[in-house]
């Protein structure tokens, strides 16, 4: 028996064990894992895609070729007070210096053209904010030749062609001294293209100045990179600046969502104007042609290089004997508005929800020791949600239903010297929250004051989770009407300042009352900035508390305080606190003296909104203590609850976090004497409040470092820039 088996066994097929069917679970897992796998390499194909769809930058820089100078214009040419000297041979250079030739203004790269055109199409692309520009070129027109020069007492005109190969143009450089002031003298530079030769018309032109190897060049307006921006290629394109600017993960799941992750190349206010470590500074003059797209290039040794994409380009250059005096001499002539004394006198708190919950916050901060100078009342149209977080309803009128006992909670807070402060924009809500709201959109519709498409309709924008329209600011009556909006609505109600949001999103073929939308681009922050100052005007508070968040130029004139714009909830060089510090140097060195930043950053991601299935962003527990010592060692000391404000901590949500608040308050206003005459310095002369170590001590390891700055010229103040830091 037993060997009948045994025979039965052997003769078994030995495969037999291996077809017995495996556990039920082991094929569950196994298909769960294949499906899974799927899933994973579909996701990560979408995700590619849908960022290889994404616009980007293409800039295509131009790079100066040779220069030649025929012997019959080469020489000396005295223009005012200064001596021009053009050299020929194989380091050709143009050099115009000061003081009998001790002060250099301005040089070129010798050997190196300093004039050049192009041929090309600029396609911009843009989304909810976000522009980008794709250079096509046809023709770099990169060497240069001058073959004659011409002078009279004040100028001196330069002659030549641009070539590439058997392609040129004719231009002209006509070099002009002017005077600033009694003390400042300039030297304005036009370069012109006058249409003769094989290339035709040309779209953009190109001024390379010369610098030393090691030189650092700084401005460009608000830039959130280091100081010295040698080796950067810039757009020169006002834009939203995006969230993360490529701190990752939220930059790419931003950009997958929105395209809206921006990259250290972003900007809201950026600025044709640079100064360098040499002392020297090169500005585009405040016309139309220099609303234009620019680029501009630091990537090669020796060189920057401007390029305006128009066929006129005017600049300012001049020199001084130290930074601190540069700025001051490149700011000359312009009158800037006051910033509000009252400021000084304690935090503005952003608080939001209405009469009740604000004036019990107000008590609960006091009751804490916080000086308190304002609220920050951006609520006070009244809310909506949307998939950006909490967001205002943009009518522009006060909304009663949120805030009943309006006129009463302002009076109450006057008798305590605490001052109402609001938000508001240059674009208008179709929908209202009610039926005691004005519809402005329709008025403006009806009078024809909103920016429209190429079929004559109004052009719509969309934002943070709605569409709006934008109110056309080259229409003198819509920036009339406006204005009287300005005036009434927003200041008439008791406010003594307010958040002046956005002015980014022109797009570039709409249509509009005066010039093109490529010119007007970026020059509609100035627009904006002028109209909210005829509102305050008219509402007869010229020392009204508005801050912007976009500039160009033109908007000097008009702003007084620049705030940093949306920043992430972190510490981060990129989109957080440290790079409010970073963008307000390079601010500061581009005309304008005076920023400060949202204490706590703005913008939220908690899990289940937005990019937070991959990392939660809201507030760490010491954000809102960091910033808050910051900008109490800065311009201005104010809070914002941010786009999620029931998902991140506030300065009034604890004990702990209310004495932390009321401590940095108390030191803001113990250095309110100081910082007032910081802040009238600034708004006198240009040169920034927050000062750049190499503002104070150029030559120094102080102007090596770019996370720390002066307030003034006497405190040094190092912020806190790590989680975690002891």
């Amino acid at each position: 028996m037993s060997t009948t088996t045994s025979e039965a066994a052997a003769g078994q097929d030995p495969s037999a064990e291996a077809k017995v069917k495996k556990p039920l679970w082991r094929r569950i897992l196994k298909w769960f894992l294949i499906v899974l796998l799927a899933v994973v390499v579909l996701f990560v194909a979408a995700v590619a895609f849908r960022l290889w769809q994404m616009p980007k930058f293409v800039l295509d820089p131009m790079t100066p070729g040779a220069l030649t100078v025929d012997d019959s214009a080469a020489g000396k040419y005295e223009i005012g007070d200064f001596l021009v000297e053009l050299t020929g041979g194989e380091a050709a250079a143009l050099t115009i210096t000061q003081d009998d030739g001790q002060k250099v203004v301005w040089r070129s790269d010798p050997g190196s053209s300093f004039a050049a055109a192009s041929n090309n199409n600029v396609d911009f692309e843009d989304f909810k904010g976000s522009f980008w520009a794709q250079v096509d070129r046809t023709t770099k027109l990169t060497d240069q030749s001058i073959t004659s020069a011409s002078s009279s007492r004040n100028s001196v005109t330069l002659s030549g062609a641009l070539a590439d190969g058997e392609t040129s143009t004719d231009y002209e450089m006509t070099l002009t001294t002017e005077r600033k002031s009694p003390t400042v003298a300039i030297v304005k530079m036009k370069l012109e293209a006058k249409g003769a030769g094989s290339s035709g018309e040309v779209d953009s032109l190109m001024v390379t100045s010369g610098r030393d190897d090691d030189e650092g060049v700084y401005g460009f307006g608000e830039q959130y990179r280091p100081f010295d921006l040698s080796g950067s290629l810039l757009p020169i394109l006002v834009r939203e600046q995006g969230l993360g600017r490529g701190d990752q993960p939220a930059t790419v799941v931003v950009d997958f969502g929105e395209w809206a992750g921006g990259s250290l190349d972003t900007t809201y206010a950026p600025l044709p104007t640079y100064v360098t470590e040499g002392n020297r500074s090169f500005s585009l003059v405040d016309d139309e042609a220099s609303g234009s797209f620019a680029i501009a290039d630091m990537t090669q040794s020796g060189q920057i290089s401007l390029e305006s994409f128009d066929d006129v380009l005017t600049a300012e250059v001049l020199g001084a004997a130290s930074p601190a005096e540069l700025i001051a001499d490149r700011s000359a002539g312009i009158s800037r508005p006051d910033s509000a004394s009252w400021v000084n006198d304690g935090a503005i708190v952003g608080l939001q929800g209405g009469t009740d919950v604000v004036r019990a916050r107000v008590k609960e901060m006091q009751d804490a020791g916080t000086k308190i100078s304002g609220v920050f009342l951006q609520d006070w149209v009244g809310q909506r949600k949307t998939s950006f977080g909490k967001q205002l309803w943009w009518t522009w009128q006060l909304n009663k239903e949120t805030y009943p006992d309006w006129d009463k909670m302002v009076a109450d807070f006057a008798d305590d010297d605490i001052r109402v402060v609001t938000y508001m924009n240059p674009y208008l809500s179709p929908e209202v929250p009610n039926s005691s709201v004005r519809s402005l959109y329709k008025e403006a519709e009806k009078s024809g004051y909103l920016v429209k498409n190429a079929s004559g309709d109004v052009y719509p924008l969309p934002t943070a989770g709605f569409g709006v329209g934008m109110v056309d600011l080259t229409n003198p009556e819509a920036k009339d009407w406006y204005a009287d909006i300005v005036a009434k609505e927003v200041l008439g109600v008791g406010a003594s300042g307010f958040m002046a949001d956005f002015a980014e999103y022109l797009p570039m073929d709409s249509v509009l009352h005066t010039g093109s939308p490529e010119q007007q681009h970026n020059r509609w922050p100035a627009l904006w900035a002028e109209t909210v100052r005829t509102g305050c005007e008219r509402a007869e508070q010229p020392d009204c508390m508005v801050f912007f968040r976009s500039a160009y130029l033109g908007s000097e004139s008009n702003v007084s305080q620049m705030w940093n714009g949306d920043q992430m909830v972190n510490f981060k060089d990129q989109d957080g606190l440290a790079s409010t510090i970073l963008g307000s140097l390079s601010g500061g060195v581009s005309g304008f003296p005076l920023w400060h930043s949202d204490i706590g950053g703005y913008t939220s991601f908690p899990f289940g909104k937005g990019p937070a299935f991959v990392v939660n962003y809201v507030r760490p527990p010491e954000l809102n203590q960091r910033w808050s010592e910051y900008q109490a060692l800065a311009v201005l000391m104010r809070s914002h609850e941010t786009n999620n404000p029931d998902s991140n901590p506030q300065v009034y949500d604890t004990p702990e976090s209310r004495k932390a608040f009321a401590e940095a308050s108390q030191l803001y206003v113990a250095l309110a004497n100081y910082r007032k005459g910081v802040i009238a310095e600034a708004t006198r002369t240009g040169v920034p409040a927050m000062r750049h170590g190499w503002l104070v001590y150029p030559g120094t390891a102080a102007a090596d470092v770019d996370l720390q700055y002066f307030l003034g010229n006497h405190l040094l103040v190092a912020p806190v820039t790590e989680e975690g830091a002891t």
